[in-house]
């Protein structure tokens, strides 16, 4: 039953116990002002296991019973599944000091054997305790090797140690060597946090971690910035101007700039002005002002970064600062670049022209904001603006902008162009392919629809049949292609349209043939087998025919019988002048089968001039269910085979048969029966289970045998049959979802309508509901259980009957032993599972 330890721990129907895991805890609390002090223990058992397991303790050999122990208590602590059990031993005293066993069992369910675990109590038993060789971070260079141990200075048991690294697995080049971690020749990919744990299952897990930096630098860029009060973009005397430099490292905060003039280092000075970290650019960037340029500042100037006493190469860029070598880049398009035409999966370039002093980079992106680069990025860089893309596909499409970057060149307005992409590609038609069947000597037509092509003018027509090509006057280019002509038993095949434009051909197939459509087989023929003399059966197919009337008329069906691929019947069914209908059924009675073997059945329709295409199916023998039998008008599901209900496999999960003496142990009291509807252990019931991994709003569908209304007449004048459906319902506990029953009448589509509904709380006894329906034709009744907000919120369902004829019977609630009236005058003994008022019972299944 539900609780939060019930059975929705375990996700899958296999059958499994793990080898149980026990950690250990303690509490130290004052008593009694401080007089002593009181230690309490808690040894928790964790298990995964299918069926729930069942926990049994021991101190050394000795069974722990809680009732002749005031010094333990055994439960299950809160918000867990039923995997876990806690022994708690109060007030440690000295015999509490022993070896405990945890032993888990699921009482050699599918012969599973018992799993134990086994752990020594003392008065050394502590927690670990960890301390790292190495300080919180640690910087190196690539290629030095790394080395933290992760010493244990507390714990016992003695504490295992284990290493991991985040993001990501540990470097395949890492050695352990006990609790110590080594690194050879790192490298920036071997960054990151590096974790050590230690554990000996007494408290939690001591954990520390140290973060590895790698020194790295690259990308180093350059900017030229005009004096930007003046709105300048270019260098002039009695100007200010500023030169700028960053690069990429890590980390980003101890890289070291030094500027040179000509080669001699640059100082603080009234006229030339470093900063470390310009605050006007992004972070890590080092800018050296040049206050009211003079000609003596005219120079080539120098930035260079470096780690201060680090082995990674420094790296250096110049910037030739002159009247003629710095000048603002102007931006073109080569002749006819404005537009880039390429075809479909070719290759091509887009190019932009940029002429300055030094020539900045060029950065390509779309137009369309949330469009990206073929890279997956927003923008991509060309150092000579050119954009390469390759496998051209249609979605490249559109505008893309280019335009200078602000670095490695001067900082000032960007200039920008705009290059259209266009991609040719072929005709896109509809229908790609097309089965179309026909009576012979019917007119055929078959068009091709052009929906969109690049060039959207077309070249060429062509019409196919079977390969050879259609003698025809060429179509008009502008109109949509087609094809008309009479079906004839000699020119059935396969039909081609090839629509061309400059970029390429596409094609329209056509399947045309009057060849009659596939019959389709139906599976859920109620009791297909009959048992026949001499440990044989037979086995009624049934089958629907698609589009009968597309083709010739069918005048009957091959059906082949094969074991191990071996004929057993070939013969043809005929239908003796009766069309096949639309969604109608068609049947077959296969005789002379052998229990309990299964059988390969193929089915193909025949016409005048040809035959179909065979369709297979298995056919199996099953045990035949005769539900409901008048000796048997009540479902109470006492045996396994539930009266012919069935899940439904469309649904979330399942509805499960129980009774008191399979209930889960650890179950929740404050929902659920505890009985069936008659109040003995023995009966059994269907309920939902609302535990976790249920969610609220999961469904859960029983499905009730199909009833065929067509072996009974209703009453005169009325072409429909009066049913009384009638059953028990138990829905207690705060978290109810609901529960509804349905009618379901099968026919070309299964159509489900709402009978009968009830949610929430209503109350801990057995409740009865029946009510009437009047299906137009074979049908079942589906219950169908909501799982509600938590898990307190079973649904139970017994004593389910459908009967011939209205319902007589006054509206009750029943529960073990008694019936009360909701709204009658009288109350009626209850005596086991007789049923008051029964009227005729329906018997007959479709056949």
């Amino acid at each position: 039953m539900s609780s939060e330890g019930g059975r929705g721990f375990w996700s899958d129907g296999t059958n499994d116990l793990d080898t149980p895991v026990l950690t250990v805890h303690q509490t130290i609390s004052d008593v009694r002002g401080s007089y002593y002090q009181e230690k309490t223990v808690f040894l928790r058992c964790t298990v995964n296991s299918n069926p729930p397991a069942r926990f049994i303790w021991k101190r050394g050999n000795m069974l722990i019973e809680q009732s002749k122990d005031n010094g333990v208590d055994i439960y299950e602590p809160l918000y867990t599944q039923g995997e876990t059990k806690v022994l708690k031993l109060k007030n440690l005293r000295p015999k509490d000091f022993a070896d405990y066993s945890c032993q888990v069992s699921v009482r050699n369910v599918c012969n599973i054997e018992d799993r134990s675990v086994t752990f020594r109590l003392t008065n050394a038993t502590a927690p670990p305790m960890i301390r790292m060789s190495v300080n919180d971070t640690v910087v190196v260079d690539p290629g030095q090797d790394v080395i933290i141990t992760c010493e244990v200075i507390a714990g016992f048991p003695s504490p295992t140690v284990t290493w991991s690294r985040s993001p990501g697995p540990l470097p395949l080049s890492a050695q352990l060597k006990g609790p110590t971690l080594i690194l050879r020749a790192v490298t920036p990919a071997d960054a990151g946090f590096y974790n050590c744990s230690a554990v000996n299952n007494v408290g939690n897990p001591a954990r520390k971690n140290v973060q590895l930096v790698v020194r790295s630098m690259s990308n180093l860029t350059f900017q030229i910035t005009p004096d930007s009060n003046k709105d300048g973009e270019s260098i002039q005397m009695g100007r200010d101007l500023k030169l700028s430099c960053h690069v990429d490292a890590t980390p980003q905060d101890k890289v070291n700039y030094t500027w040179y003039k000509n080669g001699a280092p640059v100082f603080n000075s009234d006229s030339l002005i470093l900063l470390r970290s310009d605050p006007d650019m992004a972070p890590g960037t080092s800018s050296l002002e040049i206050v009211d340029m003079k000609f003596r500042d005219l120079a080539i100037y120098s930035c260079v970064a470096n780690f201060p006493g680090s082995r990674v190469p420094e790296l250096r860029v110049d910037m030739n600062i002159s009247q003629n070598s710095v000048t603002p880049p102007i931006l073109s398009l080569p002749p006819g670049g404005q537009v880039v035409s390429v075809r479909e999966g070719g290759n091509t370039d887009m190019v932009c022209l940029v002429d300055g002093k030094p020539p900045p980079p060029i950065l390509w992106s779309r137009m369309e904001k949330d469009l990206l680069m073929p890279n997956g990025k927003s923008q991509m860089e060309s150092p000579d603006g050119r954009l390469r893309l390759r496998n051209v596909s249609r979605d490249m499409m559109g505008v893309y902008r280019c335009q200078t970057a602000p670095y490695n060149g001067l900082n000032i307005k960007k200039r920008e162009m705009n290059v259209q992409l266009n991609v040719q590609y072929p005709p896109i038609l509809d229908p790609v392919y097309q089965d179309m069947r026909s009576r012979n000597d019917q007119t055929v037509t078959l068009r091709c629809n052009n929906l969109r092509a690049n060039p959207p003018r077309l070249t060429d027509i062509r019409w196919f049949c079977n390969g050879d090509i259609i003698r025809m006057p060429m179509p008009d280019l502008k109109e949509t292609p087609q094809l008309v002509f009479k079906l004839e038993p000699t020119n059935n095949g396969s039909y081609e349209c090839r629509v061309s434009n400059s970029a390429g051909t596409s094609t329209c197939t056509f399947n045309v043939s009057a060849q009659p459509y596939n019959a389709e087989f139906y599976f859920d023929t109620p009791n297909p087998v009959r048992i026949l003399k001499g440990n044989n059966y037979s086995y009624n197919l049934q089958w629907t025919q698609r589009d009968p009337e597309a083709t010739d008329r069918i005048i009957g069906y091959w059906i082949n019988v094969r074991k191990n691929k071996q004929n057993l019947l070939s013969k043809q069914i005929d239908l003796k002048g009766k069309e096949p209908e639309k969604g109608v059924l068609l049947s077959y009675t296969i005789t002379d089968l052998k229990i309990p073997l299964f059988y390969e059945v193929r089915l193909a329709p025949i016409t005048t001039y040809s035959t179909g295409e065979y369709i297979s199916r298995i056919i199996q023998y099953s045990e035949p269910y005769t539900y409901p039998r008048p000796s048997d008008h009540v479902c109470g599901f006492e045996d396994e085979r539930i009266c012919g209900f069935s899940q439904d496999r469309s649904d979330v999960f399942d509805w499960t048969r129980q009774n008191h003496l399979t209930q889960n142990p650890k179950r929740s009291a404050n929902t659920g029966p505890e009985t069936d509807r008659s109040g003995t252990k023995e009966g059994y019931y269907m309920y939902i289970e609302a535990s976790r991994p249920r969610v609220q709003g999961d469904k859960a569908r029983l499905l009730s045998p199909l009833f065929n209304v067509t072996s009974v007449r209703g009453p005169k004048g009325s072409g429909r049959v009066p049913y009384c459906v009638s059953f028990y319902y138990h829905m207690k506990g705060k978290h109810i979802g609901a529960l509804n029953v349905l009618l379901r009448v099968r026919s070309i589509a299964s159509v489900d309508t709402l009978l009968w509904s009830k949610s929430g709380h209503q109350g801990p006894d057995w409740r009865k509901a029946f009510f009437d329906i009047s299906p137009s034709g074979p049908f079942q009744i589906v219950f169908e259980g909501i799982r509600g907000p938590s898990f307190e919120g079973d649904i139970a369902i017994d004593d389910v009957s459908i009967t011939l004829g209205k319902c007589k019977q006054a509206n009750t609630v029943a529960s073990a032993g008694k019936t009360v009236l909701i709204g009658g005058s009288v109350a009626l003994p209850l005596t086991g599972r007789l049923t008051f008022g029964l009227s005729w019972v329906l018997w007959l299944l479709l056949r």
